[in-house]
């Protein structure tokens, strides 16, 4: 049992890229978790696209014991969470753990959109700060001005922010005095019923799913029975203990600490990120706060490029649900595409991941359809969701109405039966350096934005848009990304859903519409999407013996067309000499059996066409 005095929960938020992990490494070694022998980089990153990519994907903890410089043991809680915005709700609940936070600050970059994020999240959990200024060992390293940053974007005193370099091992002392001499203990009651925060979760192939709690109140025992207060269900408890990182057994976690739990659960669906945990005969009297229901923002479907993987994906699909409880699919068809899955992200970066991880790790080739977000449309009367495809409704407007969810363009209802669409808007704070800063305004105001505020700090640019996330999820971050030569930087949360004039656009290929093509777009934006696709499936289809025509629809209005020339094929060949009336006479027989072709023929369209249309906004 550990004294609650001695104990320290911190955190460590950054920016992408800024040394979160290498300094959780360093923390790691310099308190004796793991040997010389047994470290590696990235130590808490364990997948091997968050080592590839330097991003952290899943939270990660690890207990540290520290003896401070005034000889008292210490026992160190250090939560190393995501950076990225996806996976904001999982970083929300491992700071709710926490009562104290180590802001770190690339020297040479200065403070970024979701270092800013991070650290009002932090603010709002009531946490101690401490600010550490990393990689000050780089040749562009500017100490004071990123201290001058600190002080001025974030509004914290920074003339005692820690100087580091966790590369090298530079500060890491002064970082763990730090953490035990400015961030508080926790506080909690021993003897009251047991109250824990289900903090993360994940599958493992031998244990089960194993929980990572931090128990507030009371104590959690091997042999108890406990409830998960959202869920509803009970279980009985067959192993806990703590991550140093490797996994140690304990008799019991006491209130403060951060530890593991299992308890024989198969389905991660049950342990939900910010549950409450209690005791099942002495339960708690209410739920700890902050509790919500991931949802998913993005959605797009996943097609296997050959149709004998189906099975395969099915299956993949299934073996990464057990460890993200984030994402969901469900089976959809495509007449152009087949069989596949039509799945849910918290945004683009868990979409890219999910993919990769398909591709890489089960060794799938995949199509990737459009990715959409959810609209809330408003049905004319006497119409609900029981007549388009998955579509869900969500409950009735001020007129009575049905309001109904649609992800999928397939499930779009006909344009009579609409009174309104609403769709998600976020709220957008970019950073970047002032030269960059005309091409940015002007990309936001190309994708609908409105400007909410422009401030101008140490020769950077703050810029907060409202933008809707349907004009966000395309090619957005590329663009901003290519015009600000990788410089700018970005973070966005949702702000709800607006009225919105969204049109479905098909394309039409010789006159048949290709449902795998089909997207929700603003009408003022259809005319210029559509011409863009058109050319470029002109550029991708093969010539067939006929004339194709390639239209881009709203409903029964062509708004965008090319046409894919025919092959010619020589009829005249044979004729040497002769009359022309019978060069004419072979030419006109041609033409009639093309009429032919052309009202029969089906046009092929390759895989590769798909893909390379579906990746349009990333050129």
């Amino acid at each position: 049992m550990t004294e609650i005095g001695t104990i320290r929960n911190f955190s460590i938020i950054a920016h992408i890229d800024h040394g979160k992990s290498t300094l959780a490494d360093r923390l790691i070694q310099a308190t004796g978790g793991l040997t010389e022998r047994e470290m590696e980089a990235q130590v808490l990153d364990n997948m091997e696209i968050e080592r590839e990519r330097g991003i952290t994907i899943k939270a990660q903890t690890v207990r540290l014991d520290y003896t401070a410089s005034d000889g008292k043991p210490y026992v160190l809680n250090l939560m190393d969470t995501p950076g990225h915005v996806d996976f904001a709700y999982e970083v929300s609940r491992s700071l709710a753990a926490c009562e104290g936070a180590l802001l770190v600050v690339d020297a040479a970059q200065g403070v970024e959109a979701q270092t800013l994020a991070n650290v009002y999240q932090s603010i709002e959990h009531d946490h101690e700060i401490v600010p550490v200024i990393n990689k000050i060992d780089l040749p562009a390293a500017d100490v004071d001005k990123v201290r001058q940053e600190i002080e001025d974007i974030v509004g914290l005193p920074a003339d005692d922010a820690i100087l580091t370099s966790a590369k090298t091992g530079l500060g890491i002392n002064e970082v763990l005095e730090a953490i035990v001499t400015r961030i508080p203990p926790p506080k909690g009651d021993r003897d009251a019923p047991l109250k824990a925060m289900l903090v993360d979760s994940w599958y493992d192939p031998y244990l089960g799913v194993v929980i990572l709690i931090r128990v507030i109140d009371g104590a959690v025992r091997k042999g108890q029975q406990v409830k998960f207060m959202q869920a509803g269900t009970t279980h009985l408890i067959d192993r806990v203990g703590v991550f140093r990182p490797k996994i140690e057994q304990l008799a019991e976690l006491g209130p403060g600490e951060i530890g593991f739990i299992t308890a024989q659960i198969k389905d991660i669906g049950e342990t939900r990120v910010g549950d409450t945990i209690t005791d099942a005969k002495r339960p708690a009297a209410q739920a700890l706060p902050g509790f919500k229901e991931v949802q998913p923002v993005v959605f797009c479907g996943l097609f296997p490029t050959d149709a004998n993987d189906f099975e395969k994906l099915r299956d993949s699909l299934a073996k990464l649900r057990l460890n993200d409880a984030s994402f969901s699919f469900e089976m959809e068809t495509s007449a152009a595409l087949g069989f596949g899955f039509r799945c849910g992200f918290l945004g683009l970066l868990h979409l890219e991941i999910i993919q990769e991880r398909l591709t890489r790790e089960y060794d799938l080739d995949l199509i990737t359809t459009a990715p959409s977000v959810v609209y809330e449309v408003h049905l004319s009367k006497g119409r609900d969701a029981s007549s388009i495809g998955s579509a869900r409704t969500i409950g009735t407007d001020a007129a009575g109405l049905s309001i109904v969810e649609i992800h999928n363009p397939a499930d779009w209802p006909d344009p009579n039966q609409i009174v309104e669409v609403e769709e998600p808007w976020i709220e957008a704070t970019i950073y970047v350096p002032d030269e960059h800063l005309g091409p940015i305004l002007k990309l936001c105001q190309d994708r609908r934005g409105i400007q909410k505020n422009l401030t101008y700090v140490a020769g950077r640019a703050q810029v907060v848009y409202e933008l809707p996330l349907n004009e966000v999820v395309f090619d957005f971050y590329d663009r901003l990304k290519s015009i600000s030569r990788g410089y700018a930087s970005f973070d966005y949360h949702q702000i709800g859903h607006r009225p919105g004039d969204l049109v479905k656009m098909n394309i039409l290929v010789n006159g048949e519409a290709v449902d795998a093509l089909s997207m929700i777009v603003h009408r003022g934006a259809a005319e210029a999407r559509g011409r863009q696709l058109c050319e470029r499936l002109k550029d991708l289809i093969p010539r067939h013996l006929f004339k194709i025509p390639i239209q881009a629809a709203i409903g029964g209005k062509v708004i965008a067309r090319e046409t894919i020339a025919a092959l010619r094929k020589d009829v005249t060949a044979k004729c040497y000499g002769g009359d022309i009336t019978r060069k004419k006479k072979l030419l006109e027989k041609q033409k009639e059996g093309k009429k032919r072709m052309r009202e029969y023929g089906s046009v092929s369209i390759p895989q590769e066409a798909f893909i390379a249309a579906l990746r349009m906004g990333e050129e």
